[in-house]
């Protein structure tokens, strides 16, 4: 029972993590590798 509640609390926490990234690439924010685009890496 326990290890089925970790695992409910990981998938959840996995979940949200992912849905924030798919929120910021569809708002134009979040990072999308060219660092020319917002001078972000230098």
């Amino acid at each position: 029972m326990e290890t089925f509640v970790v695992l409910a609390v990981l998938a959840l926490v996995v979940g949200l993590a992912i849905r924030s990234l798919v929120k910021d690439r569809k708002q134009g924010g979040g990072c999308d590798g060219d660092c020319s685009h917002c001078k972000g890496c230098h």
